[in-house]
């Protein structure tokens, strides 16, 4: 007879050759998500209306945020949205930026959480809409607990929606945690699970209340919750639910010294997974047992165990639905992106023929217009290109920029836009004289700095179209008018993440600058969800990776004077964002 180490090495083998399928991709490892899936590509395929691939994103966001998929649900969510968008359905695009903060905030997201929520207010048409995503917005910025309950608390008696009045609960009941007050916890989530819509989410608040009872050593309570979601689930098509909860169910047994009862939960567990042919649950539930047949040396109970594991194994790998082949996975997931590829061509090139043809019908009656306007607006922008030049000689801005803003204004003439181009020379004048006005300064109010900094902004959103959204963020607590920083040290920054990151990209870019004090420091934050550094390394041409060195040499040369004269101890931190977003954030902290 094997020696129990040897056993136990035995079964470690045995479980890591089943360990190889659990980290396999998570999208069809549920019934309800690869239905959902294939309703999506036949949607796709069929060329289907707008909003009804639209649905199909939401529908299966839906399952995937129902399965613990945050990512996935949110990637689904956001298609949606941009087809909501171009419908221009701001009902549907507010519900979803509703639907992305409450996943964010469960994920612990709080400043995307914000975001979202804010997204969803300004898109909400219904007051009351408004007014639950303003609630929930001040809740998230204000730490002070009886400041969140009384938020959440006009939530659930506002609310008119099940989904939103059972959230509200369940995050009334995380306070009451918070604040350690079990009973009133527990009793906001059977509040919750009464307005709960679907059988999913009635499983997930039962499971919330089971860890309370749990958390808090009522085990017994716990055990009960965890015998009806095995009673609701095992007869059902969400077995899995059963099982798991088998194996939390033995945990309860053994946290309350009940090691008999826990070791017939996790038998139960075991068992019911083999019939299931699930192999994860099985490998979980036996490794449970054989842990606790270890600690009380029962070698031929593990024995037992480990005979009986292997002659099923055969049967339960061939008829385990979830361990779905690697290649089929990859397949689906390319045809989706093919598919969805396919469409946004082929909506491109419907956009590009209709304006072909409005072009076409117009020009006739347009061009003698044109010409007339053409010759006047040329005239015009001749005497204030002159006088921008003039300008330009005598100010240490960026001959870039002055460069691409020239050409902006002739795009607009060109396109016949005289007052799109007025309003961009009005602007651009604005910002060139008050750089006039402090450039001989080493220092200048913050207000004044965010002054120039918003007409910037304003002149790049405006050059690129849109291209990009931003948001100034400002720390309440900072006296703008009284702190002092050094005069135009972010506006290379800001013009490096538009240029150089924002501007490559195929969608929309957002651009945060972010100014708030820390330890007697004043933190400006910088980031950007453009291509990023690498990337637009591999784009730009010699000229223009020898204007970008230029450019951060010259800050950087600055920034050493300003501290050695000064003693202000400025640094800048410039790093690419890792993971699957891309990006770049750039950390300016100088003391105050």
């Amino acid at each position: 007879m094997h020696s129990k180490h040897q056993i136990l090495i035995i079964f470690s083998l045995l479980l890591f050759s089943t360990g190889i399928f659990s980290q396999e991709k998570k999208m069809l490892q549920s019934n309800s998500v690869r239905s959902a899936t294939k309703e999506l590509s036949k949607s796709l395929e069929e060329e289907k209306p707008d909003n009804v691939v639209a649905a199909d994103y939401e529908n299966l966001a839906q399952k995937f945020a129902e399965t613990g998929n945050y990512a996935k649900a949110e990637e689904n969510w956001q298609k949606a949205r941009t087809l909501y968008l171009k419908l221009k359905n701001t009902e549907k695009v507010a519900a979803i930026d509703r639907e992305i903060a409450k996943l964010q905030e469960w994920q612990n997201k709080t400043d995307e959480a914000i975001l979202s929520y804010e997204s969803a207010q300004n898109y909400a048409t219904d007051e009351l809409e408004k007014k639950l995503n303003t609630n929930d917005i001040q809740r998230l910025k204000n730490s002070d607990l009886n400041v969140q309950k009384a938020y959440v608390q006009e939530n659930i008696e506002l609310a008119d929606k099940k989904s939103d009045r059972a959230d509200a609960y369940r995050q009334m009941a995380n306070l009451k945690l918070v604040e350690n007050k079990k009973e009133e916890a527990i009793s906001n989530l059977k509040s919750a699970l009464k307005e709960s819509e679907t059988k999913e989410i009635a499983i997930k608040i039962k499971k919330e209340i089971a860890d309370v009872y749990a958390k808090t050593a009522d085990y017994e309570k716990a055990v009960e919750i965890n015998s009806e979601l095995v009673e609701e689930t095992k007869h059902s098509d969400n077995k899995a639910v059963a099982i798991e909860q088998l194996q939390q169910m033995a945990f309860n047994y053994f946290s309350d010294n009940k090691r008999k009862e826990g070791i017939d939960a996790l038998q139960q567990a075991y068992t019911l997974a083999i019939e299931q042919h699930n192999t994860l649950a099985a490998k979980k539930s036996l490794s449970l047992l054989i842990e606790q047949y270890s600690k009380s040396n029962e070698t031929k109970k593990i024995l037992h165990l480990y005979d009986d594991f292997v002659k099923k194994m055969d049967s339960l790998l061939a008829g385990d639905s979830s361990l779905i082949d690697t290649k089929t996975i990859l397949s689906i997931e390319q045809r989706l992106s093919q598919l969805e590829t396919e469409r946004a061509l082929k909506d491109e090139l419907i956009a590009r023929k209709n304006t072909l043809n409005y072009f076409l019908i117009g020009l006739m009656a347009v061009i003698l217009i044109f010409v007339v306007f053409a010759v006047k607006a040329l005239y015009s922008i001749n005497k204030k290109n002159k006088k921008i030049a003039l300008q330009s000689l005598r100010r240490e801005m960026n001959p870039h920029f002055i460069f691409n803003s020239l050409n902006s204004v002739n795009h607009f003439i060109a396109e016949n836009n005289e007052l799109e181009a007025n309003k961009y020379l009005s602007s651009y004048s604005k910002l060139m004289r008050n750089t006039m006005e402090n450039s001989n300064k080493d220092f200048i109010p913050l207000s004044v700095e965010l002054a120039q900094l918003k007409e910037y902004l304003q002149l790049e959103k405006m050059r690129f179209r849109d291209k990009f959204d931003y948001t100034i963020d400002i720390a309440p607590n900072l006296d703008a008018d009284t702190v002092l920083i050094p005069n135009m040290l972010i506006q290379p920054q800001l013009e490096n993440s538009i240029w150089h990151g924002l501007r490559y990209k195929d969608t929309k870019g957002f651009l945060l600058l972010k100014i708030f004090s820390e330890n007697n420091n004043l933190i400006i934050k910088v980031e950007d969800n453009g291509i990023g550094i690498k990337r637009s390394q591999e784009l730009k041409t010699e000229h223009q990776k020898q204007h970008l060195s230029r450019g951060m040499t010259n800050t950087r040369e600055r920034i050493s004077l300003l501290n050695s004269l000064y003693h202000t101890n400025i640094s800048l931190e410039i790093s690419e964002k890792e993971g699957d977003e891309s990006g770049v954030v750039v950390i300016l902290k100088c003391s105050i």
